[in-house]
């Protein structure tokens, strides 16, 4: 018999606007301490420089987590020109400098090949696993890889501010697996100047916006209160981008199950995934066929 977790089975999502300073890892486990989760996770990595929104899943919320990590995301940062770093950002040491400065026109000409489905390699310190280490490890020590290009698709990509020479500010949205760092980088040698991330900020992931974020003072003063609960958001905004199907009494009854259910719907396709809800609430996720939902992951809300 396993071991029964600690702490509530609460169910739902957190979102908070994550301060420079502290990892991903560190607002996920204390934002569960505050809660007296029983088990949280987050949507989408951030490095502890960047700020921004960090959508924290709690509960059966966990298992909508790959659909947001899948969604469209929004950044804002600032190129430094002139430099290239060991971390491609701020924090890294600067290892080279070119005096060259490109003038707005040519920012916005270079940006082309930035949009649209591209590849990038990632940053030497990154979570990239090389001959299952962390590339970050190998990196720290001193050694170089040679990383494989993976593919992103950027929506889009902008200038937004020139304040002056030395920088420039940017706003992208992309898809899955995007390092904003790489994108400094290669523009920066793109331009024939150098770059890296000066500072970075991620607005919006999916359906959860930066300035909906409860800060980490807000988290602190509301810990282990009701007060910190009415912000949890329902587990269904983690589905967001999938088609909603109502499932019949009994099907919502099967699907609980891990079994086909009999779902009403008029719009999705054969093939297409899809959630099942039976009174306003996620029962399933799983493939659309000839009006059974057939699930591959099942909720328990109760």
């Amino acid at each position: 018999m396993g071991r029964k977790r600690k702490g509530r089975a609460i169910s739902g999502w957190l979102v908070v606007d994550k301060p420079a300073g502290i990892t991903s890892t560190a607002v996920v486990n204390k934002v569960r301490w505050a809660l007296q989760a029983q088990k949280a996770g987050h949507a989408g990595t951030l490095d502890p420089a960047a700020t921004g929104v960090l959508a924290i899943a709690l509960g059966e919320a966990t298992k909508t987590v790959p659909y947001i990590t899948d969604a469209l995301k929004c950044y804002r940062f600032m190129v430094r020109l002139g430099q290239s770093t060991t971390t491609d950002d701020a924090e890294g040491t600067v290892i080279a400098t070119r005096d060259e400065r490109p003038d707005d026109a040519a920012i916005d000409a270079a940006l082309d090949s930035f949009r649209g489905e591209i590849e990038q390699i990632p940053p030497q310190f990154s979570a990239v696993k090389v001959d299952g280490e962390r590339a970050y490890d190998i990196a720290r020590a001193g050694d170089e890889m040679d990383l494989a290009a993976r593919p992103l698709w950027v929506e889009r990509l902008e200038r937004v501010a020139r304040p002056d020479a030395d920088h420039v500010e940017l706003e992208m949205v992309c898809g899955k697996g995007g390092y904003v760092r790489s994108i400094a980088r290669d523009l920066g040698a793109a331009l024939g100047c150098l770059g890296h991330v000066a500072w970075l900020r991620r607005t919006w992931s999916g359906p959860f916006d930066a300035s909906d974020g409860l800060s980490m003072a807000q988290i602190e003063a509301m810990a282990q209160s009701p007060e910190l609960d009415s912000h949890l958001r329902p587990l269904e905004e983690g589905l967001a981008d999938l088609p909603e199907l109502p499932a019949t009494p009994e099907g919502a009854a099967k699907l609980r199950n891990g079994n086909p259910g009999m779902v009403l719907s008029a719009s999705v396709d054969y093939g297409d995934e899809a959630w099942a809800s039976y009174q306003g609430r996620a029962v399933a996720v799983g493939i659309y066929k000839a009006g059974e939902l057939h699930p591959n992951r099942v909720f328990n809300q109760e």
